[in-house]
């Protein structure tokens, strides 16, 4: 019963932790500090900003960054957005 617990509990840590490293925006003013590493676009993102701001961080893990920065956000009956992603 103990190792059920166990690994139940170890389960639920490493999903609190996966959020903790995941990707942030930051300022323009923040972003000076960082070493950017390229850019990253999604499209076709219906919903609220913080869809896209979502999408935008998904994105960045997905490319080993810990932060990006907002460029540019359209709205054509869905969203699209790019933005610098840093180290």
């Amino acid at each position: 019963m103990k190792v059920k617990t166990t690994i139940a509990i170890l389960s639920i840590l490493s999903a609190l932790s996966f959020g903790v490293f995941a990707a942030q925006p930051v300022t323009q003013e923040q972003a000076s500090n960082l070493q950017s590493t390229g850019m990253i676009s999604v499209s076709g993102v219906a919903g609220a900003p913080s869809d896209i701001r979502q999408a935008l961080s998904d994105k960045a893990d997905a490319k080993g960054a810990k932060a990006f920065r907002v460029i540019e956000v359209r709205e054509e009956g869905n969203y699209h957005a790019t933005a610098e992603i840093y180290q």
